[in-house]
C-alpha cells in the first residue's frame, strides 16, 4: 500500500525524529481528523508498505534518518518558491532549500523526487514577468536532479481567505502565459511540468495535465507496477491518487499564509506544543474513549514481472 506523510502537515520539516521512531516502532495511530476518538493503528512494516509519499518544504531534518527509510520506496515532492517571509515566514530561503534537493536527489534519485511550484499567484511584487524570471533559474539549477516539476494556482479556501485576504485568483490570460512559458522553460532543462487539481485546460499550452501524485508516477518511482485499488479522485479537477495519511492538520511550523491545512497560528502553536516524539501519535496523547482499530493492510506490488520498468 501507499501511505501519504503529507498531505496534512510537513513531517520531514518538524517531525522527522518522530517517523523516525514510528519505524523503529512498527507502527503508527492516527487520529480521524473529523471524528477524533476514532483513531487508526497503520503497520510501518516495508511487507505491506510499498512506498511512502513525502510532501515538504524543508526536507533536511530528515537526512540524518533516511537510512530507516531504505526499506521502502519513496517518492518526494519538494515544494520551492519564489516567496519572502512575508508570506511563508517559516520555509528556509530558496537557495538552502535548492541545495537541500540537490543532496536529497542524489541520495533517492531523480525519478524519486519532485519539484512542486506552488501555489502560482500575483501581485505586485510577484508579477508575471518575476515568476517566470524565478522558474527558469530555479529550473537551471535543479535540471539533472529531477525530471519533473509540478505547479498549481491558488485556491481560495474558507482558511485562506482567512489567513491571506489579499490572495486573488490568476485569471485564466495569466493562467495560459505562466502555463505555457513554465512548458517551455521545463523542456529547456529536462523537465516535465505538470498541472495540479487544474484540470485539462494547460494542455493546450504543452503542459502535462495527466495528474501529479498517480498510480503512474509512484510505478515509476517504484520501479515496479502495482495492482492499486480503485479509489475515487479527489475532487473532479485532480487526478491524484491520495489514500491513508499519517499527519495532522493545524501541525504545520511553516505558517504559509496561503495554507489550507492550517486554521489559524494560534491553533498551530498549541498543537506544536502537545508534539511528543516518543508518541505513537503526531499529537498529544492517547484518551481512555479513543477507539482504536487497526488497518486492513496489505502490499499491493504486482508481482508478475513487467518488462516496462526493466
Amino acid at each position: 500500500m501507499i501511505l501519504h506523510t503529507g498531505l496534512r502537515t510537513d513531517i520531514p520539516a518538524f517531525y522527522a525524529e518522530w517517523l523516525k521512531n514510528r519505524i523503529k516502532e512498527g507502527f503508527v495511530l492516527v487520529r480521524n481528523p473529523y471524528c477524533p476518538d476514532r483513531i487508526s493503528k497503520y503497520s510501518l512494516s516495508p511487507d505491506v508498505v510499498d512506498l511512502l509519499v513525502f510532501c515538504t518544504k524543508n526536507p533536511a531534518p530528515m537526512l540524518p534518518f533516511l537510512n530507516c527509510l531504505k526499506p521502502y520506496g519513496q517518492y518526494w515532492f519538494v515544494t520551492i518558491t519564489p516567496y519572502g517571509k512575508e508570506i511563508e515566514p517559516n520555509v528556509p530561503p530558496k537557495e538552502q532549500a535548492i541545495e537541500t534537493f540537490q543532496k536529497l536527489s542524489g541520495i533517492v534519485g531523480p525519478k524519486a523526487i519532485v519539484w512542486r511550484y506552488d501555489p502560482v499567484f500575483l501581485t505586485k511584487t510577484y508579477s508575471v514577468s518575476r515568476h517566470l524570471k524565478e522558474f527558469e533559474a530555479m529550473a537551471k539549477m535543479l535540471s539533472g536532479y529531477t525530471h519533473t516539476c509540478v505547479f498549481s494556482f491558488l485556491d481560495l479556501y474558507p482558511k485562506v481567505r482567512l489567513n491571506f485576504p489579499e490572495g486573488k485568483e490568476v485569471l485564466d490570460t495569466d493562467k495560459l502565459l505562466l502555463g505555457t512559458s513554465f512548458a517551455e522553460i521545463g523542456k529547456t532543462y529536462g523537465i516535465n511540468v505538470k498541472s495540479c487539481g487544474e484540470g485539462n485546460e494547460l494542455a493546450r499550452c504543452g503542459v502535462d495535465t495527466s495528474g501529479c501524485m498517480t498510480v503512474s508516477a509512484f510505478e515509476q518511482a517504484l520501479g515496479k507496477t502495482l495492482c492499486a485499488p480503485k479509489i475515487r479522485d479527489a475532487r473532479k479537477e485532480c487526478a491524484c491518487f491520495l489514500t491513508c495519511d499519517i499527519g495532522a492538520y493545524n501541525s504545520c511550523g511553516h505558517l504559509c499564509r496561503y495554507c489550507y491545512a492550517n486554521y489559524n497560528e494560534k491553533t498551530v502553536r498549541k498543537n506544536l506544543s502537545m508534539h511528543d516524539p516518543n508518541s505513537p501519535l503526531l499529537l498529544g496523547k492517547l484518551h481512555s474513549e479513543d477507539e482504536i482499530h487497526s488497518v486492513n493492510q496489505k502490499s499491493w506490488i504486482d508481482l508478475q514481472m513487467r518488462l516496462d520498468f526493466l
